[in-house]
């Protein structure tokens, strides 16, 4: 089992940032990616970026791409979401998942993460 608890959401105005933190602990040698994804109401979840855990190559969705930045402290156990430019748009609450499976074709899937923590609360005001 692989526990996580994110941190550092709030409420930023358009055009802000917030860094959020995810801090993993239990059978932390079992990760292979970990992802960040994210929900608003009414919406599905969806891939917003992930990393290997191992080399540290990163992937991301097409909307996010220029404007966040993910990364990790192997050191720390914790994964970080840098999110610059911020947009109404990306208002959500951001989940980090953990993928225990070395399959790079899969990681945009929610389906895909075995461990998820309980979110954090990001709001972008206009």
């Amino acid at each position: 089992q692989v526990q996580l608890v994110e941190s550092g959401g709030g409420l930023v105005q358009a055009g802000g940032s917030l860094r959020l933190s995810c801090a993993a602990s239990g059978r932390t040698a079992n990760i292979f990616y970990m992802g960040w994804f994210r929900q608003a109401p009414g919406k599905e979840r969806e891939f917003v970026a992930a990393i290997r855990w191992n080399y540290g190559t990163t992937n991301y969705a097409d909307s996010v791409k220029g404007r966040f930045t993910i990364s990790r402290d192997r050191t720390k156990n914790t994964v970080y979401l840098e999110m610059n430019s911020l947009k109404p748009e990306d208002t959500a609450i951001y989940y980090c998942a953990v993928d225990k499976e070395p399959n790079i074709l899969q990681i945009i899937r929610p389906g895909a993460y075995d461990y998820w923590g309980p979110g954090a609360q990001v709001t972008v005001s206009s």
